[in-house]
């Protein structure tokens, strides 16, 4: 809202002077937003005669958990069935100590005390850009070093290309097949030294915070696994079958404990499906259906297959564009710089995947989420009437572009 007042309502007619961000108040909201939340899953529980346990809990067999009480003492909950529902943490660097102060996970980048002058994101995932955009708009200058030689390595080819480019316009500065070597707090601020990720010379990279973001790792050490011997991978996430089950008779395990895309609504869809599974019933989750989205501004979503992911099945598709510039809500809004691409296999027209870069593009995709659920083609969507204007009808014009020819361009 502060970066929209500031660099857009003049050009709508909207004047303000003395334009400035109160922090303290900011994080208030935040805060009352997020105790609101919690609180109102304790009403669930209490609702539906849930019984809730506030402790660190540790498998002490098959059917039992032993839980350190954050009150103080200890208890034993028994159940015929148990779900592990751990989620997951951040994964640490190498030499790199996360004290939520000058160097911070995610979580302490949403609490910091006052907006840092310059901020280095370490991790160009949706997390770090997402958490380098809200300090950016507040007025941080920020750095992105990355590893790889791109940003979100699964999105589209495309579209990545094209978001990058927005948030360089955005003023983001990205450091791209860059490691991270060393890291000193000793003074005021933060100094990392980095080198290419092929090794070479090495550079110092000097920062007021620095976030680190470099992916989430599954929260399976430490919770009495291997007391009951329930198998994990390599990378400690909890091995299951098609019914969450791992290979300890009546233990279940779901979200980013297990393998599979380490989202939220990812895992809502698990806990649902496991519950009907031990119930007797059937449950289902397709994870080539589960949507992600960036939120950023505009926000990146995306559902399916990528373009090259396509191309590497060997698939013979066909692909739709639809640029904001030609929408009109979005040109009304002032808000058109994005794009919507479908891709759809070349015989049949059904739609593989949907990637779109727009304001509110979060609240859009879920249009294509139905049309993958249901296996349409792109004139499946292409003949649907979308209200006008509206910026879900450069989703109806790129399916259009798909299997014939877009109206609009």
């Amino acid at each position: 809202m502060y970066h929209e007042a500031k660099s857009s309502f003049a050009h709508h007619g909207v004047k303000i002077s003395n334009l400035e961000v109160d922090l303290p108040a900011m994080m208030a909201q935040k805060d009352k937003a997020v105790a609101g939340l919690t609180k109102g899953i304790e009403g669930l529980f209490k609702k539906n005669k849930v019984t809730y346990v506030k402790g660190f809990g540790k498998l002490a067999s098959p059917s039992e958990v032993s839980v350190d009480l954050i009150d103080g003492g200890s208890t034993v909950v028994k159940g015929k069935n148990i779900i592990i529902a751990t989620g997951s943490d951040i994964k640490s660097l190498p030499g790199i100590t996360i004290d939520e102060k000058k160097v911070v996970s995610s979580t302490g980048a949403l609490c910091l005390s006052e907006i840092p002058k310059k901020l280095v994101v370490i991790g160009a995932g949706y997390i770090g850009l997402e958490m380098g955009s809200v300090w950016n708009r507040l007025g941080s200058e920020v750095t992105v070093v990355e590893f790889a030689p791109d940003i979100v390595p699964s999105m589209d080819g495309e579209v990545r290309k094209q978001f990058q480019r927005m948030l360089e316009k955005q003023k983001f500065k990205f450091m791209l097949k860059t490691k991270v070597v060393g890291c000193d707090t000793s003074g005021d601020g933060v100094k990392l030294t980095l080198e290419p990720a092929a090794g070479g010379e090495q550079t110092v990279l000097e920062a007021d915070v620095v976030l680190v973001s470099a992916g989430r790792t599954p929260f399976t050490s430490g919770i009495g696994l291997e007391t009951i011997g329930v198998e994990t991978d390599k990378a400690g996430r909890i091995l299951v079958d098609k019914r969450f089950m791992t290979n300890v008779k009546g233990v279940y395990a779901i979200g980013d404990a297990i393998p599979g895309p380490m989202l939220a609504h990812k895992a809502e869809e698990d806990g649902v499906a496991c519950v009907e599974f031990i119930a007797g019933k059937e449950g289902h989750v397709d994870y080539d259906t589960v949507p992600g989205v960036v939120y950023t501004h505009p926000e990146v979503a995306s559902v399916g297959k990528t373009e090259e992911q396509v191309k590497a099945l060997g698939i013979a598709y066909r692909v739709g564009k639809f640029p904001l510039l030609a929408n009109s809500r979005a040109k009304a809004i002032d808000d058109a710089e994005g794009i919507v691409k479908v891709v759809a296999e070349k015989e049949t027209d059904k739609i593989l995947g949907v990637h779109i870069m727009a304001p509110n593009a979060g609240e859009i995709i879920h249009e294509a989420v139905l049309a993958l659920q249901y296996g349409a083609s792109s004139e499946d969507v292409a003949r649907t009437c979308h209200a006008h204007p509206t910026v879900s009808e450069a989703l109806k014009e790129a399916c259009l572009q798909t299997f014939d020819k877009a109206i609009h361009i």
